[in-house]
């Protein structure tokens, strides 16, 4: 019921058909799918399932050239339009990078996606410590902590991106300390 759902209401992803936000968007998401691929493949391994472990590590490499793409893309639109980019970049952070398993359900549990984001977190397979090492990833690979030829907008925006990964592990470390 999940996949047919998903597939006739769509996603939003807050890309608002700027190809900008879209390459942004794709280059933090492909990330995390690999990282998520990744991880369940480690635990699949360790749980004795070589077969699917082979599988999640198939889809985690294919997730990774994804991403490669896509994060060229952003580092050529930084290129030619630095301060369009980090303002790109400055929007879909602010917006959050939403999963587009946010949307599943299965015609009972409303909080479905909470419950399966909640067990992502706990066992490992995604957490806010991976959401906040992906933005350290792209903030390095882009080199926005050193990005020249930004409006006062655009310093705004990348100081707000550069800032965000320190701010998203103190809110970890307060909800793990809470539980």
């Amino acid at each position: 019921m999940s996949t047919l759902y998903f597939v006739c209401i769509g996603q939003d992803p807050g890309t608002e058909n700027n190809p900008y936000l879209g390459f942004v968007y794709t280059s933090f998401q492909e990330r995390a799918t690999f990282v998520s691929h990744g991880n369940t493949a480690r635990l699949a391994k360790e749980g004795g399932d070589p077969v699917l472990a082979r599988i999640c590590g198939t889809i985690a490499a294919d997730e990774k050239r994804h991403e490669n793409a896509y994060s060229k893309i952003v580092e050529k639109l930084l290129e030619v339009d630095p301060n369009g980019a980090m303002l790109a970049i400055g929007d879909m952070m602010e917006k959050k990078i939403t999963m587009p398993a946010h949307l599943m359900y299965d015609g009972q549990d409303p909080k479905l996606f909470e419950h399966f984001a909640a067990v992502a977190q706990r066992t490992g397979v995604y957490t806010a410590n991976d959401y906040a090492d992906i933005l350290e990833f792209l903030i390095e690979r882009w080199r926005l902590e050193k990005l020249e030829g930004l409006t006062g907008e655009g310093k705004k925006a990348r100081d707000f991106v550069c800032g965000l990964a320190p701010r998203i592990r103190r809110l970890q470390e307060r909800a793990d300390a809470r539980a």
